[in-house]
């Protein structure tokens, strides 16, 4: 049985994943985040889930989300199950990413549901796992791409 406590740090663990990401502390996310988080984003990106280290997630994220004016993730219902030191909470989720653009509208809004799995550590609760499931998108969808080679620009530059 978990406790109240343990319920409301996990969802406080997964909400400051989004709030980081959107504020841009970068360097703060590292302490929402296992050394390595099995990550699946398959429904988005196609491809195999996989292992991947905290650094370079963040460094992924900052460098692709970076890219945008702004973004917003928003996660809400929240069920959680604890299992000792274990836990995995599921989520909906609305991300809304702006970049003003030439080519088409500035915005690109994906929403569907997270599981998101986390180890009690002795700093706390820590994800290890994240799987996004996208159900519905709206907007310019080429916004994502149009980011990933500002990055690649901005990183044959560096």
């Amino acid at each position: 049985m978990s406790s109240v406590a343990d319920r409301l740090d996990i969802i406080e663990t997964c909400t400051r994943m989004g709030w980081y990401i959107d504020q841009r502390e970068w360097e703060a996310l590292e302490d929402v985040f296992s050394d390595e988080i099995m990550l699946d984003y398959t429904s988005l990106n196609g491809g195999e889930p996989g292992p991947v280290s905290r650094k370079d997630l963040i460094g992924a994220w900052s460098g692709l989300l970076g890219q945008f004016a702004a973004t917003q993730h928003l996660l809400s219902n929240f069920l959680v199950e604890v299992q000792g030191d274990s836990a995995v909470a599921t989520a909906m989720f609305q991300a809304t990413h702006r970049m003003p653009n030439e080519h088409g509208g500035p915005l690109w809004t994906l929403a569907g549901t997270y599981r998101i799995a986390l180890e009690r550590t002795a700093q706390g609760w820590r994800i290890n796992g994240v799987v996004m499931t996208a159900t519905w998108a709206d907007g310019n969808q080429h916004l994502f791409a149009r980011a990933a080679e500002a990055q690649s620009a901005g990183s044959a530059e560096s």
